[in-house]
Formats: structure tokens, C-alpha cells, sequence
């Protein structure tokens, strides 16, 4: 697969020329430490920019350049945070609230290019490009309307919370994605998210992250007294019951597996089918599989773009060799067994923890970093499905009651986002009841991707307890008093 180059001008719109300093302090743009390129995973090269000042960088085709914050730069930025809350905390509520509005609007004057932007250097379809930034401005127009109080700064690496600890007198260091510096206009080292976890001039960190990282992070700000905010990895189920639309199941599926390359936190990753209907639902689903168009994320009719790094599609490839040799030692295990006085049902149930490839389980042959989209027919019982794989990976696997479906559902570590589809009230209501899902998001008739603004986005157990939005999320960025 090969995409012809892509013209950028839409980028100085939005203030992005051929190099970029990483950091804004104290009403400047500034950056001391070394240069990175900002690189589109459709094809890992793209437009050329000259300068006689970055000349030397042009052997390579790229988006654009950017300096990347050094030590000194976030030092010097928690300082002038500091001092800057200080004065920021005694701006009246109602007046902290019209900034906000006010910075929601300037992203909303520039939804489009911004959507472009995003969905340029991650690689994520137009649509959700957009829909990236467009949820930026509603968490704006949210935060206006909340309740406000003091704490202090905050130190998210992710920007929904931002607006909502801004209104409640925090000041905000933002450390942004590594892999996307032009949307996040600063690329960060390890080192440096080190000294914003133990720097105590902050009082909350916010942190998407792995749980592996997650707990590093945690570690950290505990030394300290820290808040941390944690929302960490998911392994979310799409539970169908015999009763279910099956249309509308298989519509959410799809787009809840696939959308964005299979990399949101809130992806199905395990689809679990009654097995009156699961022939069916499976059929219908490889059929829909096989109608997906893949290329690049700027064109209108792109379903699946790219993975969003070169590591990412190397991931994959590794998750799919161990599917593959899961399945090969297996079957071996059976073989042995079957010459043996064991009862064939010791070898069906060791043979049923191996993985079956339905559709996909390939790289595309192409420039950048494309993967194919993935079935996999296994047990839930069977390691890899405990782990999150974070590309467009979805195990399926049948049960027989709503309880074993429950306990499918609740036996990964991660407890980030799950949906059951069904017609019946009663299961419904066992569902989202204390015998049901013990995830953080409880979805009925919908996909496990996506969030509404006014619900408390986050997760339990490995997941990490965190939450954004919602109408009780300004309550993190507080400090409580009893009068």
C-alpha cells in the first residue's frame, strides 16, 4: 500500500511551521533540549520542509521539527506555575469560568485544522480527529457551569481534566504524548516525567498510562504526600445476549474493535457471544470485517487508519506470534494426551485454550506502520486474553449463562469499560447491579468506546480508580476544609 504526499498548508493556521520550540513559559515559546521529528504513521515519511537554519535536517521527509523540553525547561515551568497559582486562585469563580469559555471557543474557531492535525500525526480517522478536539471544547463548556474551589497546580499528561482544574484556581503543566510533539508542541523524555512526579510545587498528577507505568507513578507522588490520578489499561468486554439486536450489536462491535486501530483505552478487546446465536453473530462479523477499508486517515472513506508508531505495529506482530504459538503448543498437548489412557475431556479442554485466527493477523505490506484487523477465536481462560494488546485484536468466545458471562467479564485485571446487549430489563438491571460488571463504565446496547461528557470516565482494579469529567470531577482538583 503506498499514499502519494500530502501538502500541509492547513498547518500555519494553527501556528505550526517547519521547526517548533516545545515549551510555552511565562507568555514565551521556549525549548533547550534536542530536536525531534514529527513523522505520519501512514507512511513514516512525509512533506519536506526547507530552512536554511534546519538545512542539515533535510536528508529525511517529516511533517515538521520540534525542540524538546529539557530538565531546566519543566523546572523553570513548575516555578512560574507556582507563582502564577497564586495569583490565579484569587481571580473570582465566575471570571476563571469565562477564560475557560474563552479558550473553548479559540479551539472551536479551529476545530478542523486542529481535527486534521490530530488525525496527521497519530493517526486516527478524520472523524475522530475532529471528534478529539471537538470533546476538548465541550469539556470547556462543561467546566464553565461547575462548582470551584483552591488547591493548587496540577500536572496532567492528559488535557481532559485540564479545563476543569482551571476553573477550580489551579494553574496546569501539561506534559503531552512523546510520539505526537506537533499536537502536544512538547516532546518529553522519562527523566523528565520523573521530576514532575516528585517536585512537590504541584499537588495532583493525572496520568493516562500503562499499568506497569501506573504504578511507577504512583510510587513517586506517594513519597511525597502526592494526589495521582490514575486512569490506566483497559481490557474491555462486549457481552450479547440470545435476546439482542443482533444488527446493532455487530454495528458496535465493529466500530468499538476497530475504531482507531483497536488503540483507545476503552476498545473491545473481547467479545463474548451467547452460543445459541454465536454462529451468527460471527458470520455477520466476519463479513463486516471483510468490508473494511484501511488507508490513509485524512480520506472521507477510511474506516482503519494506521497503528501510531513503528513499535506499536512491532507489538502487534509479537501479540499474534504468541496467539499462533499458543494455539501450535496446544494442539501438541493434545496429540500427547490422545495416545494416552486420559479422557477426551482433558484433551478438549487443553485443546479450547488455543487461539483460532478467523480474519487478519497480518501486517500490510506498505510504507506505514498498517496492521490487519484481527479475530480470534479462543478460551477465556487462555493468558493472552488477560493482557491488553493494543491494537485491532478481538478475542471472541461463547458462553451459556448471563453469570458465566458476568464472571468473563469481571476475570481480566483491568476493569476500565464494558457493555452487554440484550432486550430484557431484568438482566439490565443485574448488570449494572453489585452482582454485575465491576467495571467503571457499565454500557448497555452501546459500544465500550466513546464517553459522554457528563459521566465520570475511568476504571477499577488494575484500571487504577481514576476519573475524568463528570459532575463530581472537579472534586479531585480540591483541597477539603471543615469550618
Amino acid at each position: 500500500m503506498s499514499f502519494e504526499r500530502k501538502e500541509y498548508q492547513f498547518l500555519a493556521e494553527i501556528g505550526v511551521g517547519p521547526a517548533n520550540p516545545g515549551c510555552y513559559i511565562n507568555g514565551e515559546w521556549k525549548a533547550r533540549g534536542p530536536l525531534v521529528s514529527s513523522v505520519n504513521p501512514s507512511n513514516n515519511q512525509v512533506s519536506r520542509f526547507e530552512s536554511d537554519r534546519f538545512g542539515a535536517l533535510n536528508h529525511g521527509d517529516r511533517i515538521a521539527v520540534v525542540t524538546e523540553a529539557s530538565i531546566e525547561d519543566y523546572e523553570e515551568g513548575l516555578m512560574a506555575c507556582s507563582e502564577a497559582a497564586k495569583t490565579w486562585m484569587k481571580i473570582p469563580a465566575p471570571k476563571r469560568g469565562e477564560i475557560v469559555r474563552q479558550i473553548g471557543e479559540a479551539l472551536r474557531a479551529k476545530l478542523g485544522s486542529l481535527g486534521r492535525l490530530v488525525s496527521l500525526e497519530m493517526g486516527k480517522i478524520l472523524a475522530e480527529g475532529i471528534g478529539e478536539v471537538q470533546e476538548i471544547v465541550d469539556m470547556c463548556d462543561y467546566a464553565v457551569g461547575l462548582s470551584r474551589q483552591i488547591n493548587g497546580s496540577i500536572i496532567p499528561s492528559e488535557r481532559w481534566n485540564a479545563c476543569l482544574a482551571l476553573v477550580c484556581g489551579n494553574c496546569v503543566v501539561w506534559k503531552g504524548a512523546p510520539t505526537t510533539p506537533l499536537v502536544t508542541t512538547c516532546r518529553d523524555k522519562a527523566e523528565v516525567a520523573e521530576v514532575l512526579e516528585k517536585n512537590n510545587l504541584h499537588r495532583c498528577n493525572h496520568s493516562p498510562l500503562f499499568v506497569e507505568v501506573g504504578l511507577m507513578v504512583q510510587r513517586a507522588v506517594n513519597q511525597r504526600f502526592g494526589k495521582c490520578l490514575l486512569e490506566l489499561s483497559g481490557n474491555n468486554a462486549i457481552i450479547i445476549m440470545e435476546d439482542a439486536d443482533i444488527g446493532l450489536a455487530v454495528r458496535s462491535v465493529l466500530f468499538a474493535a476497530v475504531g482507531t486501530a483497536g488503540q483507545r483505552c476503552t476498545t473491545c478487546r473481547r467479545l463474548l457471544v451467547h452460543e445459541s446465536i454465536y454462529e451468527t453473530v460471527l458470520n455477520q462479523l466476519i463479513d463486516v470485517y471483510k468490508q473494511v477499508k484501511m488507508g490513509d486517515p485524512l480520506e472521507k472513506s477510511t474506516l482503519v487508519g494506521p497503528l501510531h508508531t513503528r513499535a506499536s505495529k512491532e507489538n502487534f506482530e509479537k501479540g499474534i506470534e504468541i496467539i499462533k504459538f499458543q494455539a501450535c503448543t496446544n494442539l501438541l498437548v493434545l496429540e500427547i494426551q490422545s495416545r494416552t489412557s486420559r479422557t477426551s475431556r482433558t484433551c478438549i479442554y487443553v485443546h479450547t485454550l488455543g487461539g483460532n485466527i478467523l480474519i487478519g493477523g497480518s501486517t500490510v505490506e506498505s510504507e506505514g506502520n498498517f496492521v490487519q484487523p484481527t479475530i480470534v477465536e479462543i478460551s477465556p481462560n487462555a493468558s493472552v486474553v488477560k493482557e491488553e494488546l493494543f491494537g485491532p485484536v478481538l478475542y471472541v468466545m461463547k458462553f451459556q449463562t448471563f453469570e458465566e458471562a458476568v464472571e468473563m467479564n469481571n476475570s481480566v485485571p483491568q476493569g476500565l469499560s464494558s457493555s452487554i446487549f440484550t432486550r430484557k430489563p431484568e438482566v439490565i438491571f443485574k448488570w449494572i447491579g453489585p452482582h454485575g460488571s465491576d467495571c467503571g463504565i457499565v454500557n448497555v446496547n452501546i459500544p465500550t468506546n466513546g464517553a459522554e461528557i457528563g459521566g465520570a470516565f475511568g476504571g477499577e482494579k488494575a484500571t487504577g480508580g481514576g476519573r475524568e469529567a463528570g459532575s463530581d470531577s472537579w472534586k479531585q482538583y480540591m483541597r477539603r476544609s471543615t469550618w
